[in-house]
């Protein structure tokens, strides 16, 4: 089958968090037998932040952000049997929902992608217009990459026809352990940009506990945190390309990961980098936040912090031993259960089964 899939970008993780996740799912269903073209604009620099080169997976077709460029790969879309609009794409957002909606066959599959679910749903609450709102009618189902329960009754509650989370998980062949990379040396390093809805937590399970511990080291890595105060034990380094992940992840002594403020709020929804972290057998410290048993067992394969102070007693328990087998812990734990081969299968699924209702 043929899926038509418009997003933010599959060739670069410039200031787009989702492209690990569009990587690993879309692999994932390329290894199914799916035909996949992945439409995404020239906006935002991403382009001339490339850190693949357009996989084999998925023929990769990049538009200029232009009405004339929408038009015309929204009309590819009638070629298609699954068409996808993710959320996040920066540009035309609303006119690429409706777009695919106009231009799909009757008979294809029609799917909204959320990968901000919490955002996407606050937003809605507020506003009677909303583009999603609006499309649901039309849309046969939305999947989002978080959010359990409480994402799922609000779509439905908003009158989605389904709503099915499909997790972040690992690709093992990208995200692994590797040696030790002297740059990324440090006692506790987090990765992410910066945020508006993340950065109060990032001053309380990372900051403070950097400056609460002046003899240890703290590495931040991410967009945006150049201009950002910090103590001096903290060193900045901007951005990190996708090939460096597994050894930013490897060489501290832990990893960190703090959730957005509307993601923690709402649970159920880890982040790429709790599985990036886990495949490469690192040691992860994350904020506490409803769910986070579904994936990874606390103080067996993860540390959970409830805030800044927790992150400091963790630090100053864990030996280089007993973080080792932390991380061993959690990557045979994403190994068995949470890999993107593993989503691939439900995703399939769901497509087959919808396809099998259509045909009856």
């Amino acid at each position: 089958m043929k899926i038509a899939f418009y997003g933010s970008s599959l060739v670069s993780s410039y200031w787009n968090g989702a492209a690990t996740y569009y990587r690993g799912i879309l692999k994932a269903l390329h290894k199914r037998g799916y035909d996949i073209t992945f439409y995404e604009p020239d906006a935002f620099d991403r382009q001339q932040h490339r850190d693949i080169d357009p996989p084999a997976y998925a023929k990769s077709v990049v538009y200029p952000a232009t009405v004339d460029a929408l038009n015309g790969v929204l009309a590819e879309a009638a070629k298609a049997d699954i068409v996808v609009k993710a959320n996040g794409v920066g540009v035309f957002d609303a006119e690429l929902l409706e777009g695919i909606i106009r231009h799909a066959r009757p008979d294809a599959l029609k799917i909204f992608w959320d990968v901000d679910a919490a955002a996407t749903l606050d937003e809605m609450r507020v506003d009677a217009s909303h583009p999603v709102l609006k499309a649901l009618p039309d849309l046969d189902m939305v999947l989002t990459y978080g959010g359990g329960p409480p994402v799922v009754d609000a779509y439905t509650g908003f009158g989605a026809a389904r709503c099915i989370p499909v997790y972040n998980a690992l690709d093992p062949e990208t995200h692994h352990p590797v040696p030790r990379d002297e740059r990324f040396a440090c006692d506790l390093a987090f990765l992410g940009n910066r945020l508006p809805d993340r950065e109060a937590r990032v001053e309380e399970f990372f900051l403070r506990p950097a400056a609460l511990l002046p003899d240890q080291s703290f590495l931040i890595g991410g967009n945006g945190w150049d201009s950002k105060a910090m103590p001096a034990n903290v060193r900045h380094r901007g951005h990190v390309y996708t090939a460096e992940h597994n050894a930013f992840n490897c060489t501290p002594r832990a990893v960190l990961n703090v959730a957005r403020d509307s993601m923690a709020h709402i649970g159920f929804s880890p982040a790429t980098r709790v599985f990036e972290a886990a495949g490469a057998a690192a040691c992860l410290i994350t904020d506490a936040w409803e769910g986070i048993e579904q994936f990874l067992i606390p103080d067996e394969e993860v540390l959970v912090a409830r805030d800044g102070q927790d992150v400091v007693e963790h630090l100053a328990a864990l030996t280089p031993e007993r973080a080792q087998a932390i991380g061993q812990a959690a990557l045979r734990r994403v190994l068995a259960e949470h890999t993107y081969d593993l989503r691939g299968v439900e995703v399939d699924r769901l497509f087959q089964a919808h396809r099998m209702k259509v045909a009856a």
